[in-house]
């Protein structure tokens, strides 16, 4: 199959292959509070590290069918901070859960019940049970288009990373000790327990 995407039938064909092939995607359960003090958690497998120094993480918030933005982003432009909490597989159903289309006033901290951990940087909660939480301010939305499809990419500076003790082998952050969630098209999901390691070649 070839596919020029000035030929696609639909956004939704795009989208399907777009995320059928780049995979495994990290997934960031991002928090965040609204102007009227409603807590907001919902995950993003458009994620990723765009800069480390300055430390400023990349989520991508895809605007919906209904060509309304989601809380998150809504949250983000009205108080400017978040959490970016990292999906281990003990929390992956309490994720899932967190994806229904909760009204605006609902929190789904509530609903889902997830523990909320007070932050050190920000007023927006955390995931009490994630092991690694990084705590953001917003920098930029870069918006590269306003139809359903589009992406709005949301620029967060990191103000304080908080690490669970447990997963650090001299002050690193052993992958072994971190059982993350990766996406992969349609439902599926990948786990990172089972791991290859290859030491990266040095050319004389």
């Amino acid at each position: 199959m070839l596919l020029h995407t000035r030929d696609a039938e639909s956004s939704q064909q795009l989208y399907q292959h777009l995320v059928g092939a780049i995979t495994p995607r990290p997934i960031a359960w991002v928090s965040t509070r609204s102007a009227t003090g409603v807590d907001n958690i919902a995950p993003y497998s458009f994620f990723s590290v765009a800069s480390c120094q300055p430390p400023v993480l990349s989520v991508t918030h895809v605007t919906p069918r209904t060509g309304e933005p989601k809380d998150t982003l809504k949250n983000l432009l009205a108080t400017k901070e978040c959490v970016v909490n990292v999906v281990t597989e003990d929390l992956l159903t309490a994720m899932n859960q967190s994806c229904a289309n909760y009204p605006s006033d609902i929190s789904e901290f509530t609903a889902v019940g997830i523990d909320k951990h007070t932050s050190h940087s920000v007023s927006v909660p955390g995931v009490a049970a994630a092991p690694v939480r990084y705590e953001c301010t917003l920098r930029e939305v870069i918006e590269l288009g306003s139809e359903p499809g589009s992406g709005q990419v949301m620029l967060l500076d990191i103000k304080t990373i908080d690490i669970d003790d447990a997963l650090l082998v001299d002050g690193r952050i052993a992958p072994e000790r971190l059982p993350t969630i990766g996406k992969l098209g349609g439902d599926a999901y990948a786990h990172t327990t089972r791991q290859s390691v290859l030491s990266r070649p040095v050319l004389d």
